[in-house]
């Protein structure tokens, strides 16, 4: 802290012109809290961490990178690295000074590991089977049975459940919902998203087949992409941020400010799209009153300051064309094991899905002005990405088998200023959906959501408009945007009362069907009746301090009852509940 430097920027021009502009530049800070930047371009550094200095010139822009140690001295006596992720990462600690915290116990681990991979707990018979195994790669092997990749049907038994919570993640980006699509529509492009993901589909075949799709919407679901973005300004952007992790709405009108993306860049884009069309399909006298997607055989984008046409033009690349459909080109580009762009987009939202924080953040914004905070984790991520044929459960299972992964979410003292760099776990708020459908689980009282059959969950939900007063109020989307912002993670003060004081949580706690019904029912002790709450609720045993407080809490109340349905409250209530730690 308290390095100096005078940045110096030098402009060569397209005739071979060099010439230095550094009081001709702009200079901005990515990060005040580690380094601070005059208008002059002089740099200071003044808090612990990595951070940039964007530096703007003539429409180019640029990073100078600056890193302060977090400490002089920071071994990794204790590190085991269990896959390249936990080299690289411990790479990085060492570039920082930086020591991670240790390793979560095996309650936490599989609490995290159920929720990041199916969006649900797990049972007390399971935590407790897991506990009390002694196999030393029980963890390895729970990983790869969430993700049904132990090859064996009687334990790839989670795929149904997987597909749903994946389902609803990206149901949420594609931005699917009845009031755009009708019932019929949002049905279709559901169906397709669940079944690529209980196959296991090609993450790049996914997205060939979303990007080039026609016919019906009501019976080809990927059809509805192109009825959710009516335009090809809409879809050059949901594009973008979706595949590409570029946010390129900037560059339709002027050139992005903070990337090298001009209005040429933007409309060379938006002219693969620029053929695709829609009529109602009672045109051909068939089906109703649905869409049907079809392609032109002319339609064309010009530069709305030059006037000039646009050939189809990826990112960064060359023109290409097609003479039947424009969009297989781009389709190929876009996926193809070249465009570094496709694979690191996707291994980054991944990474912040799991570890609670992207490689780059925000995880849909990846820009050379946005650095990552491991640059070579990145790469290698996205590399094994492309060697593993795009499969998105070889990239959960490498993160969720690596060291990094499996940290503690209580920082050490050495550590506790780290928020980019993965020292110790991320805590991460349970979504809306997956919430409901824990507390329905801990209190054995199911939701009935309208018109969809009791037992159905809220992560299998098809549609953003189902009317329930909790997932409202705990932020699920409307789907109206593609950025991952729309989900909103902070808590508020409607979420707390709403589990404090609501309907929804004390009805099922009290519920005659319900769970704490069931352990009453049952002649077992006050001991076995805490233990078996824990381990529903926080998948831990009590400790001995607080088993001895509920043995004070039952002697207080008023009847067993109330003893044990009070404790679950305050369970469900906690913050070793509310979130994944």
């Amino acid at each position: 802290i308290g390095y100096q430097q005078q940045l110096r920027v030098v402009a060569e021009y397209s005739d071979g012109q060099i010439r230095d502009v550094t009081a001709l530049a702009k200079y901005d800070s990515m990060d005040e809290g580690v380094v601070a930047v005059s208008k002059s371009g002089y740099a200071s550094t003044v808090g612990k961490g990595q951070a940039g200095v964007m530096v703007r010139y003539e429409g180019q822009v640029d990073i100078a990178t600056f890193v302060v140690p977090f400490s002089d001295n920071a071994p990794l006596d204790n590190w085991q690295n269990h896959n390249f992720v936990d080299e690289l990462a411990a790479a990085k600690f060492r570039e920082l000074g930086l020591q991670p915290s240790g390793l979560c116990d095996d309650a936490t681990f599989i609490r995290r590991a159920y929720m990041d991979a199916v969006g649900s707990l797990p049972t007390r018979e399971q935590t407790q089977a897991f506990i009390a195994s002694q196999d030393p790669e029980k963890r390895t092997h729970l990983v790869d049975q969430l993700l049904g990749l132990t090859g064996d049907p009687a334990l790839d038994i989670y795929n149904d459940r997987y597909a749903a919570y994946w389902t609803l993640k990206w149901s949420d980006l594609i931005r699917n919902n009845s009031n755009t699509l009708g019932e019929q529509g949002m049905w279709a492009l559901h169906n397709w998203i669940k079944e690529s993901f209980r196959t296991n589909k090609p993450f790049d075949q996914f997205v060939r087949e979303l990007v080039t799709a026609k016919g019906s919407i009501y019976s080809n679901g990927p059809a509805n992409y192109f009825r959710i973005n009516r335009d090809s300004s809409a879809l050059t952007e949901s594009t973008a941020q979706l595949f590409l992790g570029v946010r390129l709405e900037c560059a339709k009108c002027h050139h992005h400010p903070f990337e090298k993306y001009s209005q040429a860049d933007y409309y060379g884009l938006a002219a693969f799209f620029s053929r695709v069309t829609s009529k109602n399909s009672e045109e051909f006298g068939i089906f109703g009153r649905e869409t049907v997607v079809m392609v032109r055989d002319s339609g064309e984008v010009s530069h709305p300051r030059t006037r000039q046409r646009m050939e189809p033009t990826p990112l960064g690349g060359e023109p290409i064309d097609d003479p039947l459909d424009r969009r297989l080109p781009l389709a190929s580009w876009l996926t193809s094991k070249d465009n570094e762009l496709f694979a690191r987009s996707v291994v980054n939202r991944y990474m912040g899905y799991l570890l609670g924080r992207g490689l780059v953040e925000p995880i849909d914004d990846m820009r050379s002005t946005n650095p990552p905070s491991n640059a070579a984790l990145l790469d290698a991520l996205g590399n094994w990405f492309i060697e593993h044929n795009f499969d998105l459960k070889q990239v959960m299972r490498v993160v969720m088998t690596s060291r990094l992964y499996q940290l503690q979410s209580q920082p050490t003292p050495k550590n506790a200023s780290d928020r980019r760099f993965y020292s110790h776990y991320y805590v991460k708020r349970i979504a809306a959906e997956p919430l409901l459908d824990a507390i329905d689980q801990v209190t054995g009282v199911k939701t009935k959501f309208k018109s969809l059959p009791l037992g159905t969950n809220a992560t299998e939900l098809p549609d953003a408009e189902y009317p329930n007063y909790f997932l409202t109020t705990f932020a699920k989307p409307r789907r109206a945007s593609v950025c991952e912002c729309e989900r909103m993670a902070d808590e508020n003060l409607s979420q707390a009362l709403h589990t404090l004081n609501g309907d929804t949580l004390a009805g099922k706690i009290s519920d005659k069907t319900g769970f704490i019904a069931n352990i009453l029912a049952k002649e077992t002790s006050h001991a076995e009746r805490v233990t078996a709450i824990y381990l529903t609720a926080l998948c831990r045993p009590p400790t001995d301090q607080e088993m001895q407080l509920s043995q004070q809490f039952l002697e207080e109340s008023p009847s067993p009852q109330e003893c044990y349905e009070d404790l679950l409250w305050a369970l469900i209530n906690s913050k070793h509940f509310l979130f994944v730690r």
